[in-house]
């Protein structure tokens, strides 16, 4: 990269962290100066001396519901790019797998967790499973995209060197399916997360969810707050590891080019 692209990113950088900064000291200037009780907004100063405080707790709330999140986004991944192949590969499976994909994915997700409750128990399960559930749509969709995108002198040149349906699909649909499957993925892992809360939410004895629900029914806020920075960094971390991941893998794609 040039000294040119990275004083651009340094710069970019700097300038965000800036506004966070002045975000952050804003409020607490706010905070203290309108005499706001903890109960209502805590000030960030507070909410760090709460995650201090519970440090060692909150980190393995965090390591438990980031396994779940991973464990759900995985196999959201497996499991969507598997039926994105069918759905392409045939109309049958479109018209009935595609379809009631779409009417599962507008039910309100919050109504469904506890059926997978009394299905799976209160284990770690029903929250991979909502995980898995809130992913995978956006891992179909973006990935059936990508796969019908391949430009059809491709397909016809591959079929006049004689390739069969299986080359055509590995060595060239996949291949161009690629960033619409990574775009896919960014949307994906920051909605199992959001799937594994709303699992512990429902029931659930570890995670950050039930850091949540325990300082609600403490009516303690900075508690609540100190969970919710926690999730925010947690959800930017997995989004740029995707995203790192797609610059390593796709150099070539025109979206990185300009890097």
């Amino acid at each position: 990269m040039s000294t040119n692209g990275w004083r651009g990113k340094t710069a970019g950088a700097g300038t965000v962290v800036g506004v966070l900064i002045g975000a952050v000291v804003i409020w607490e200037g706010a905070v203290r100066l309108l005499g706001i009780q903890p109960i209502l907004l805590p000030s960030p100063s507070i909410i760090v001396m709460e995650m201090i405080k519970i440090a060692p707790w909150l980190c393995e709330q965090t390591v438990y519901t980031v396994l779940e999140t991973l464990a759900g986004f995985a196999m959201a991944v497996l499991f969507g790019v598997a039926l994105a192949v069918l759905i392409v590969s045939s109309k049958l499976v479109e018209k009935t797998i595609y379809t009631l994909l779409v009417a599962f994915n507008s039910v309100p997700k919050v109504a469904v967790a506890p059926l997978f409750i009394v299905w799976m128990g209160t284990g770690a399960s029903p929250k991979v499973a909502m995980a898995l559930f809130i992913g995978i749509f956006a891992i179909v969709v973006d990935t059936v995209q990508g796969l019908r995108s391949v430009e059809p002198d491709m397909i016809d040149l591959a079929r006049s060197l004689g390739g069969d349906r299986f080359q055509m699909l590995t060595k060239i649909r996949l291949y161009c399916a690629l960033p619409s499957l990574f775009a896919g993925m960014k949307v994906a892992i920051s909605l199992a997360l959001v799937g594994a809360i709303i699992g512990e939410f429902v029931a659930s004895s570890d995670g950050l969810g039930y850091v949540i629900l325990t300082a609600e029914g403490n009516f303690d806020t900075p508690q609540i707050f100190a969970a919710l920075v926690v999730l925010a960094v947690v959800g930017t971390i997995m989004f740029y590891a995707i995203d790192l991941t797609e610059r390593a893998c796709l150099p070539w794609h025109v979206s990185r080019r300009r890097d």
